[in-house]
């Protein structure tokens, strides 16, 4: 019997099938199935190319695939009309791969400015909500956080302030892009466990999207890989790990960050 992707599922918060998407001559896209864990950190790599960021676009409905359907609880949210898009869009949280600051403003208005977008709300509520979050991620103890602007702020304090306006809309969903590019070893951790225990503290179900091989098994409660517009393999790191297909295997291996200890691989 087929299942009902049309009924919320208590495990799958999101569920993808069959999605294609062509830009002109280029098929990026190529029937892909994705199933995304509800409250947990799913990670998708794969190579530059693959199309890693055109799967995000997606499950943010900023792109339309050409076929195919994205489930989030159940709603097939491929040809909504622009409010019930916009309705969907207030489930997601986004912290980008350069954070996207707005440099004009100091931190307490970019954490802020979701809701001065979308919401009506009395100042005093947005400014509580804003400092609520920036004790949660540590970011109140530094002297005179509110009014620094992103060109005063280290490299992991911008991250935190981006999730935090990423946090302020109480989102469902995080989606992250490439959360550790460009950062040293030390940055990384911290960002890896920033991820962490966002996902702990907040309940939020996780997406990143990385080829950081180090950060994916260090944070990811499920793998998966993207490799020619499908999703080639996908499950926990201890999955991945017994029986890894050959191609992620190679992939993985050559980064250097993880040796799979099993000889046996997926036919």
């Amino acid at each position: 019997m087929a299942e009902d992707l049309t009924r919320p599922d208590p495990r799958w918060h999101i569920r993808v099938r069959g999605l294609h998407k062509t830009f002109g001559p280029q098929h990026v896209l190529r029937g892909l199935d994705l199933d995304l864990e509800r409250s947990k950190i799913n990670v998708v790599i794969g190579g530059s190319g693959q199309g890693k960021s055109v799967l995000m676009k997606h499950l943010m409905a900023l792109l339309e695939p050409d076929q195919g359907h994205i489930y989030v609880d159940g709603r097939d949210i491929v040809g909504l009309n622009d409010v019930e898009i916009r309705d969907v869009r207030r489930q997601f949280g986004m912290l980008f791969q350069n954070v996207a600051l707005f440099d004009s403003m100091n931190v307490i208005e970019n954490v802020v400015f979701p809701l001065v977008e979308r919401y009506r709300m009395s100042e005093s509520e947005m400014m509580e909500r804003a400092r609520e979050l920036l004790v949660r991620l540590d970011l109140a103890g530094v002297a005179g956080i509110e009014q620094k602007f992103p060109a005063e702020l280290s490299g992991g304090q911008k991250k935190r302030v981006g999730l935090a306006r990423a946090l302020i809309n109480r989102p469902q969903i995080l989606l992250y892009d490439e959360p550790t590019t460009g950062l040293d070893p030390i940055a990384t951790k911290n960002v890896d466990d920033m991820i962490r225990r966002t996902a702990d503290d907040f309940g939020v179900t996780s997406v990143v999207i990385s080829h950081d091989m180090a950060s994916t098994f260090r944070i990811g409660d499920r793998i998966a890989m993207l490799y020619e517009g499908r999703i080639i393999t996908a499950g926990t790191p201890a999955e991945i790990q017994a029986r890894p297909h050959p191609v992620l295997r190679e992939f993985v291996e050559t980064s250097g960050a993880v040796t799979f200890t099993r000889a046996e691989a997926r036919p």
